[in-house]
């Protein structure tokens, strides 16, 4: 079968952050713009899941549910299915997103002035989950080099080995980079982690997100004993565009840590659960959505690729890093030359270009834009023209 993938649906006046922003900065509604900011997709969903919610909806009682037995062993199999992950049904509990899991497990496993590790720059709701609880954070920074960002693990290592640094948020695949870390990387990561007692969460939300060439390894597949020291944080918002049904797994092997998050849970609501609706559209994309996954790929490289040749022909100054999972491109602008408030004038008033801008995502990403992938190509080659047209004055040949 093949999808639709050339659909748009803008979102104006649906309380979407992205789309509200084109207004504020002037974009009339009957133009033909759409921003590349925000990390959820501008693909119409897929008919199997809105079969899914139609059907539920008018023949379903939508009161309190809990997730069904054949909800879990669905989200399992794919799993092992895609990932070659032997979870179990037993190790999920209910978040409505990871963000929420990113908090609870900061303030669950962590006291207040303990130490939170991030490998920066890195999704911006990480740096809140710890700041925002009184944490402390304890910035490891990736190294960028050639395109590429690499992790330091002398740096990592000395950093975790002090006293007070409890945890480690973990990215991975890595929002914004787009890495997608080695089997040998992780498993560093987890002896140094292991040896110095850090716990790690890992957000595997981009992992169905891989690009051709790249395999994603989840964390807790390394061994029992990392298996036994992580949180996997996993949703199938990203993957199918479902964040508005707030439905996300999180899987806890450890069954003492598993024990201590649900009792933590039960403290703010006797009975977690997700989204109903959320269940449902989950368990239909797993069940029946993985043909619709591989083409929205497909379309996704394909604007990857017709970034990076523009880029590469028209602004070699822009440094385009490596793809290597996620629909979110991530793009060093300061070749040239230009300040980043500058940069971000000239997109917004001039080219119309909305992208996230760079240093949302900590320090070192002041001068990189992150450009969301995930829309009909021909709004990509729209883009690039304006591009063009636009820096054309502040550019020198």
């Amino acid at each position: 079968m093949h999808y639709n993938f050339e659909t748009i649906r803008k979102r104006h006046h649906t309380g979407s952050k992205k789309w509200a922003e084109l207004l504020a900065n002037g974009v009339r509604e009957e133009e033909d713009i759409i921003p590349f900011s925000v990390a959820d997709m501008e693909f119409e969903t897929a008919p199997e899941i809105v079969a899914a919610l139609q059907e539920m909806a008018a023949h379903t009682v939508l009161g309190y549910a809990n997730p069904t037995e054949e909800y879990l062993d669905t989200v399992c199999r794919w799993m092992k299915t895609r990932h070659g992950w032997d979870a179990e049904p037993g190790w999920i509990l209910p978040e409505h997103g990871v963000v929420d899991a990113f908090f609870h497990a900061v303030k669950l496993f962590t006291q207040p002035g303990e130490g939170v590790l991030l490998m920066t720059p890195v999704y911006y709701p990480m740096y809140h989950a710890v700041r925002d609880t009184g944490r402390v954070l304890v910035d490891c920074p990736l190294v960028y080099s050639g395109g590429r960002y690499t992790i330091d693990f002398d740096d990592l290592e000395r950093k975790a080995a002090g006293e007070n640094t409890k945890l480690l948020l973990l990215c991975s695949p890595h929002n914004p980079t787009g890495r997608v870390w080695r089997r040998e990387e992780l498993e560093r990561i987890a002896a140094i982690c292991l040896a110095h007692d850090v716990l790690v969460l890992s957000d595997e939300i981009h992992f169905d997100l891989t690009m051709p060439g790249h395999k994603h390894t989840v964390y807790a597949s390394l061994s029992e004993e990392a298996a036994n020291n992580c949180i996997i944080c996993t949703a199938p918002s990203k993957t199918f565009n479902l964040a508005g049904l707030q439905t996300s797994n999180i899987f806890v092997p450890s069954p003492a840590l598993r024990e201590r998050y649900l009792a933590s849970l039960k403290r703010s609501n006797p009975n977690p659960k997700c989204n109903i609706l959320g269940y449902c559209a989950c368990e239909a994309a797993y069940q029946h959505c993985a043909p619709w996954l591989e083409q929205a790929l497909q379309v996704i490289d394909t604007n990857r690729a017709l970034v990076v040749d523009f880029m590469a022909r028209e602004f070699p100054q822009i440094q385009v890093t490596d793809l290597e999972a996620t629909y979110l491109l991530w793009m060093d602008w300061r070749g040239l030359g230009l300040p980043s408030r500058e940069l971000e004038r000239i997109n917004h008033q001039e080219a119309r270009l909305f992208f996230d801008e760079g240093h949302v995502f900590g320090a070192q990403g002041d001068g990189f834009e992150r450009w969301n992938l995930a829309c009909p190509t021909r709004y990509i080659q729209k883009a690039l023209e304006r591009m063009r047209a636009a820096y054309a004055p502040y550019v020198r040949p």
